[in-house]
């Protein structure tokens, strides 16, 4: 079992002995075993929707260890979604094309071309890349967008200047969210499969948007009434300004950590859609630092924290 403590650095690193318990007693991993049980009992049957994204998402050892993860949690009687993210895949493959990305606060602005290159790269080349790792660790997965099903309905995103908010920025094919209808994903889950969810959501005129994946995961563990919400990042959790990780975070606290400028950047998304959905019924939500191997059975099936829960009060 890794050292309880959130951020040691020893834990940072995945290695690629991670299954040899040679040095562990078989009485201790029996212990360990064991220790599972109870939250395997209190979570069975109840749905987690996963925000997969960060290093978790592009170290190869990190990467094993998620679809493991995710295959144990639904063996045991757990109902895992996953939603991904894909940043750097897409940077990457507009610079193939002789694009760079351009961002105005903290949102990719994303015009007719780059909303191409997003379709291809998060629908096909990072969504197939996770089904297929957590089809050859043994589970069942199936690639979705926000077309599928109807699943995830937009419109295009008006976004208020953060010093004037009587200007806007056109920011091009980016979406806010109208409706999330899950029918499909719950079709999917009740026949053993594991719903895999590209963020891209389509308007009235059919046109496709691009959405902040730490949204859409916020909402749609909303809509389903999800037991967790579990984000992965490449951080801890959330940090006080000393650097020291909060565990445990109440709605009223984490508006004073927005207040005070301790929440900023590329977290503000992240805790704004995991508070709202700790506001509207998502029983906990966590900030989990995905460098860590195994994060999610950590999180999920052990005693101590690993990274920052966020309750509605």
């Amino acid at each position: 079992m890794p050292d309880p403590a959130p951020h040691a650095p020893a834990q940072v690193q995945a290695h690629p002995q991670a299954h040899d318990l040679s040095h562990v007693t078989p009485r201790d991993q029996a212990e360990i075993l064991a220790q599972a049980l109870p939250y395997i009992r209190k979570y069975h049957g109840k749905t987690l929707v996963i925000k997969y994204g960060g290093n978790a998402m592009t170290d190869k050892d990190l990467k094993q260890d998620f679809a493991e993860d995710v295959v144990l949690l639904k063996l045991v009687g757990l109902n895992p979604i996953v939603v991904h993210g894909g940043g750097p895949q897409i940077d990457e493959a507009l610079s193939r094309l002789g694009k760079k990305g351009t961002f105005i606060q903290g949102m990719r602005v994303t015009d007719a071309e780059t909303m191409g290159v997003v379709e291809w790269v998060l629908a096909g080349e990072v969504q197939q890349e996770i089904v297929g790792l957590i089809n050859a660790a043994g589970g069942k997965a199936v690639g979705l967008t926000g077309r599928d099903g109807g699943m995830i309905r937009a419109h295009k995103l008006r976004l208020p200047d953060r010093d004037d908010p009587s200007k806007e920025h056109d920011i091009g094919h980016v979406g806010e969210i109208t409706a999330i209808d899950p029918s499909v994903v719950q079709a999917l889950q009740d026949d053993q499969f594991i719903p895999v969810i590209s963020p891209i959501g389509f308007g009235e005129h059919n046109e496709s948007y691009n959405i902040n994946a730490d949204l859409v995961a916020a909402k749609l563990a909303t809509v389903l009434k999800a037991e967790k919400l579990l984000m992965l990042t490449n951080t801890p959790g959330v940090l006080d300004k000393n650097g020291k990780l909060l565990t445990n975070l109440s709605a009223r606290e984490i508006d004073e950590l927005f207040a005070d400028g301790t929440i900023s950047g590329g977290m503000l998304p992240k805790i704004g859609g995991a508070l709202d959905a700790a506001k509207s019924g998502v029983n906990a939500v966590h900030i989990v630092d995905g460098r860590v191997p195994h994060a999610l059975l950590l999180e999920i099936l052990t005693d101590p924290p690993y990274g920052t829960k966020i309750r509605s009060h």
